[in-house]
């Protein structure tokens, strides 16, 4: 069967209106790896409507090369449409390839889409060099006491994931003026306190 034809077969599969059956899909699409499946499982996630599709899509993602999946999601962390941006982030974060950290731009960080900005920050946390964790806990501190309970639950993982470079920017934080700023640093201190108890 010609390329086109498979990427066509998998293409369509993926637009079928029964969730469980695009989850299969991809989950196919994953178990029988082949490079040409790439940028359609990229694509899909861009606009998937399912979380359980969208998560097995990434997974699919991470069973193909890395460096020509990394190489298509690239460009969608520049995507007008936001779930491209956070879909595009999360599979990164997945795939864990170090090189991929300075794609994670302080735009990316301070998306005015809070799903983009919250997989950006997980994403930077598990990928940032040691010697870029401080800078980016600092970067991150204008987030402190902002947003729902999922979104400042999402930070304090970053946070955690950051570890103990993190300490200082979370301790004069915990002393900040606002009441909401120090709530919720003195939270994440806990949990960093929590984690260095169990080293």
């Amino acid at each position: 069967m010609a390329d086109g034809e498979i990427t066509a077969g998998l293409r369509a599969a993926l637009e079928r209106e029964d969730a469980s059956l695009r989850l299969r899909a991809a989950m196919d699409a994953g178990t029988r790896p082949n490079d040409v499946f790439i940028d359609v499982l990229v694509a899909r996630c861009a606009v998937e409507p399912d979380f359980f599709v969208r998560d097995m899509l990434t997974w699919a993602l991470t069973r193909h090369d890395s460096a020509l999946v990394v190489a298509a999601i690239l460009p969608e962390l520049g995507s007008p449409f936001p779930q491209a941006r956070s879909q595009g982030l999360h599979t990164l974060s997945k795939i864990g390839d170090p090189a991929t950290w300075s794609a994670i731009t302080p735009a990316l960080l301070h998306d005015e889409e809070t799903p983009v900005a919250r997989a950006a920050w997980r994403a930077a946390a598990g990928l940032a060099p040691d010697a870029e964790r401080a800078d980016l806990a600092s970067a991150l501190a204008v987030h402190l006491g902002r947003g729902d309970g999922e979104t400042q639950r999402s930070l304090a993982r970053a946070y955690v994931i950051i570890g103990e470079a993190a300490r200082p920017v979370i301790e004069r934080a915990s002393s900040d003026d606002d009441e909401a700023v120090r709530a919720h640093a003195r939270g994440i201190r806990a949990l960093l306190d929590d984690l260095a108890a169990e080293e």
